[in-house]
């Protein structure tokens, strides 16, 4: 594997700040003791003011009551708002691509691709804020109509994590914008500057429209405020991205107070290859889901369940594309492969190698770390590749790192079957030239996936498709499609134009 050589940390801070700055940020006033490195380096990019919780109640109530005066807004004006903010996204792409590089350590086409992922959603938030469409159905009462109307809901929470520190906040606030909601944004403490930066440029589009500021609000911490945004009253939809088990303590805590929540979590992600598949193909699309954003997506493929006839090859084929895999600098031209976020998931990649070793798999390639003689506190390591002979309960947890499983089927209905046999539920693809095959795979017999895909990789969804999993993945749904009747209220409506007042299912009720 070839490396890039590691930049040193006083070309990184200045860099990040000279970003930020262009976008709107005053760096200066937002400066503060807060820890905050790069995984480029393992350097601190300096420090930043964090919130205090005893904030949130301020922060909550001031959007409540821009709330108030923005659901007033017509869904087109509203729409007019986030059109300028993809305009300014599109404008300042280069710095925000920077500092999502410099931050959580993505490539540079990676980093620029979450912000077109940004100016995309935009754009679709436009065309969605003059089509909030209701239903008008037939009522059994002569003289009556029903219809439903869709309302706007309120304020909306937004906890976001490192892998994707911009995009999710915009799938979240371009959608709750146009259907008249406010926002509070947790960012992910790893990425603070994007953060401001992508809040920076909304601010701009929201003065000029002559529109209150406090309609988006960036409160940057640790658990504590996240946990403040879910137990807050007047926070209608809390909307988080993580982990599972974050999940499992935000899912309840919201529940009980009897708000709505949006969870996007783990995935365990599979692609079958079938017999008949085409290798090439299968190949590329691997490499990207398993080895891209350095196997930190949600989406990243985690297993391949290869018939037996085709695994061997494939193995070998992986193994020899791994080994051609640019390693280093995620800023540097080439560069496939940046670094891991830190030394947790360096720690938790290397025992999950040990743990699926010792349960009888082969390591056929990579999980050495490199690169640590330059930033011995930064974490780079090569995409590893184990053989299993089975799905062991290793197999079926979720590792945040480059590390792929590969198990061998005999046969279609056995490889669904262990697509299907892990408790996450979100992206899921099978490679394939045999129609029946692939119509099986997307059928109700299928994937158990919220995203299943037929010759193409786990990774790489499109805005206009509705994102989100099914089981442990939380069953959120974020992005396009109908997604955005998650941030409104639904009311039934029944209008009697008739003089009469005759009830429904033949009551006889006459005074």
């Amino acid at each position: 594997m070839s490396r890039t050589q590691i930049p040193g940390p006083e070309i990184l801070g200045p860099q990040a700040l000279d970003a930020a700055r262009r976008c709107g940020v005053d760096v200066e006033a937002l400066a503060g003791d807060g820890a905050h490195r790069s995984p480029v380096n393992g350097a601190s990019l300096g420090g930043v003011r964090w919130n205090d919780v005893a904030e949130i109640d301020a922060v909550v109530t001031r959007s409540h009551e821009a709330f108030l005066e923005w659901r007033r807004t017509p869904a087109p004006a509203r729409g007019a708002v986030v059109k300028r903010l993809g305009e300014l996204l599109t404008e300042h792409k280069a710095d925000l691509g920077t500092l999502v590089s410099l931050e959580v350590g993505k490539i540079t086409s990676e980093a620029l691709g979450e912000v077109q992922e940004m100016i995309d959603i935009c754009d679709f938030a436009v065309g969605l804020s003059r089509q909030l469409y209701g239903r008008t159905s037939v009522s059994e009462r002569p003289g009556h109509r029903l219809m439903e109307t869709w309302h706007p809901l309120g304020v909306v929470g937004v906890i976001s994590a490192f892998n994707f520190p911009a995009a999710v906040w915009s799938w979240n606030t371009a959608i709750a914008l146009v259907c008249g909601d406010t926002v509070i944004w947790k960012p992910s403490e790893q990425a603070p500057l994007t953060a401001w930066a992508s809040a920076a440029l909304l601010d701009r589009a929201l003065r000029e429209a002559g529109v209150p500021p406090a309609i988006s609000q960036v409160v940057v911490g640790g658990p504590e405020i996240g946990e403040a945004l879910v137990d807050h009253p007047r926070v209608a939809l809390m909307s988080a991205t993580g982990s599972t088990r974050m999940g499992r303590a935000v899912g309840p805590r919201v529940a009980n107070r009897f708000g709505r929540s949006l969870l996007e979590l783990g995935g365990n992600n599979a692609a079958i290859v079938t017999p008949s598949a085409d290798l090439d193909l299968t190949l590329r699309g691997i490499v990207f889901s398993a080895a891209g954003t350095a196997g930190q997506r949600c989406t990243t493929m985690r297993r391949v369940i290869a018939h037996r006839s085709v695994a061997d090859q494939l193995t070998e084929r992986l193994a020899e594309a791994y080994g051609r895999l640019p390693i280093g600098d995620p800023t540097a031209d080439g560069t496939l492969v940046g670094p891991l976020i830190g030394e947790p998931a360096y720690t938790a990649m290397s025992a999950a190698i040990e743990t699926a070793t010792s349960d009888g798999g082969t390591l056929v390639a990579g999980g050495s770390r490199v690169l640590a003689e330059a930033a011995s506190d930064a974490y780079y390591v090569e995409p590893a590749i184990v053989s299993m002979k089975g799905q062991t309960d290793i197999v079926r947890s979720e590792t945040f790192a480059p590390l792929l499983y590969v198990l061998p089927y005999d046969d279609f209905d056995e490889a669904i079957a262990l697509n299907n046999d892990v408790p996450q539920g979100l992206s899921s693809s099978v490679f394939t030239r045999d129609q029946a095959e692939a119509e099986l795979f997307v059928s109700d017999e299928g994937s158990d996936c919220g995203i299943v895909n037929v010759n193409i990789g786990t990774s790489g969804a499109e805005i206009g498709g509705a994102f989100g999993g099914e089981k442990e993945t939380g069953g959120g749904r974020e992005s396009g499609s109908d997604a955005w009747r998650a941030y409104m209220r639904r009311a039934t409506n029944t209008i009697n134009y008739s003089g009469e007042l005759p009830l429904a299912q033949g009551v006889d009720f006459t005074v």
